[in-house]
């Protein structure tokens, strides 16, 4: 089967080929030996957010501290603005 690639640089896809693949709106895309390799991806919002967090190696007082900071930030705004 052939994909078409437009003119902005964009892949289109046969509809048999997605079908097969299930619905997914991401591919984790990698070239190997002049191929491209499409893999479906799956992303789940939750899953996102905690493996971002883990990445920076957040941890439960760190969200206390910065809610803390935006808050007085905001409160001496207000007064500001007064």
């Amino acid at each position: 089967m052939l994909a078409k690639m437009t003119s902005k640089n964009q892949l289109i896809l046969p509809k048999s080929t997605t079908a097969d693949v299930g619905v997914t709106d991401y591919f984790d895309v990698e070239t190997r030996n002049g191929q491209i390799i499409l893999t479906p991806v799956r992303i789940q919002r939750g899953d996102a957010v905690r493996a971002k967090l883990a990445e920076l190696n957040l941890q439960e007082q760190d969200i206390t501290c910065a809610v803390a900071w935006v808050r007085e930030s905001s409160v001496d705004a207000t007064a500001a603005n007064k």
